[in-house]
């Protein structure tokens, strides 16, 4: 996997010479599991083809039972300066029913060995939401993010896949389900506790200390250009193409090893590319910019997006007398109901 990852690199044209990579990310599956040697030999790939910025933001996804000391300095040694901490809980019962590997004792012990190796920027998730999770338990899990100085943090509301273990338990009537309500509660309960902690809530999911936003997520939101390497993986041009690789991993090791990239390519339409614009915007805390989408997309359009958001000031959405749309704090957690309400028509 790790030599055709490194082939897929070389053999992708770039969307511009000129271009340079301020982010690289590690993610999707466990890439903490890789060794060392795999990890730098995929580094070493992407600085062989791309021009890469002297302070790039690069990121490593991990699982508190994948830490320890020696691992976190050889991390640090091949180039990884920040990394993303799969908690999802600090109780015992939870993470049991959610079947992660890590128990709680691990995760306190992660944080403290990832700063005690030097790692100034580094991120959590946690989820919320699920029907063993207590507001209490949310408010302690929260407190610990707290007392460790965590400088980032992803939450998620837990969300019941299709076809998944979870899902076959409640369909049963073997596990409770989730509950929305609770939810709502729960997230309103995450943004005050935040906003009160100093954390700023500059994308829906997304909470950071002043100066540590994650660039790399932060690109995705404003549209920009990005390469992904790896079976399931997308990349776009900034533009209106997007392409993604096969999930089926060896039907994309075969293809690579055929010099073919095993990949689909979408073209978005005005509207698609309209749509996106309108639904990542609103997620974020700068808001859907009037001006920006009017240069990108036309007057007509432009005007045509503020007549659609109307009905919704002062109830879901802020004043756009600034020229930005913005959701209100209330209305976050209906962030993506509120943007299908502001789309275009094909």
């Amino acid at each position: 996997m790790v030599e055709a990852i490194c082939k897929e690199i070389i053999l992708t044209p770039v969307f511009d010479k000129n271009e340079f990579i301020e982010t690289i990310y590690f993610g999707g599956g466990t890439p903490s599991l890789l060794s060392m040697p795999e990890l730098e030999k995929i580094l070493n790939t992407i600085r062989q083809k791309f021009s890469i910025v002297t302070d790039a933001e690069i990121t490593l996804e991990a699982n508190p039972d994948d830490i320890n000391p020696t691992v976190l300095q050889a991390w640090l040694q091949a180039g990884i300066n920040r990394l993303s901490l799969g908690i999802q809980s600090f109780n015992e019962a939870e993470l049991k029913w959610m079947n992660r590997a890590h128990h709680a004792a691990q995760s306190l012990q992660s944080i403290d060995q990832i700063q005690a190796a030097g790692f100034q920027n580094f991120s959590v998730d946690l989820i919320y939401g699920s029907p063993l999770l207590s507001n209490d338990d949310l408010i302690k899990n929260v407190g610990i993010i707290f007392e460790k100085n965590i400088p980032h943090i992803s939450c998620y509301a837990l969300t019941v896949e299709y076809k998944t273990a979870l899902y076959y338990l409640i369909d049963k009537n073997k596990s409770p389900n989730v509950d929305e309500s609770i939810q709502a509660d729960q997230f309103e309960i995450l943004q005050a506790l935040m906003n009160k902690n100093g954390y700023e809530q500059y994308e829906i999911s997304n909470f950071a200390k002043p100066g540590y936003r994650s660039k790399h997520n932060s690109s995705y939101w404003k549209s920009k250009p990005y390469y992904g390497f790896g079976p399931s993986a997308h990349s776009y041009d900034g533009n209106k193409t997007r392409r993604w690789n096969v999930a089926n991993n060896a039907l994309y090791i075969q293809s690579i090893e055929k010099n073919i990239l095993p990949q689909e390519e979408e073209i978005l339409t005005p509207a698609q590319q309209m749509n996106e614009y309108i639904m990542i915007g609103l997620r974020t805390i700068e808001g859907i910019n009037l001006n920006e989408f009017s240069k990108k997309f036309g007057k007509e359009y432009s005007d045509q997006l503020i007549t659609h958001a109307k009905p919704f000031i002062n109830i879901e959405l802020e004043d756009i007398s600034e020229g930005f749309i913005r959701l209100n704090t209330k209305s976050k957690f209906l962030a993506d109901g509120i943007a299908a309400e502001l789309f275009f028509e094909e």
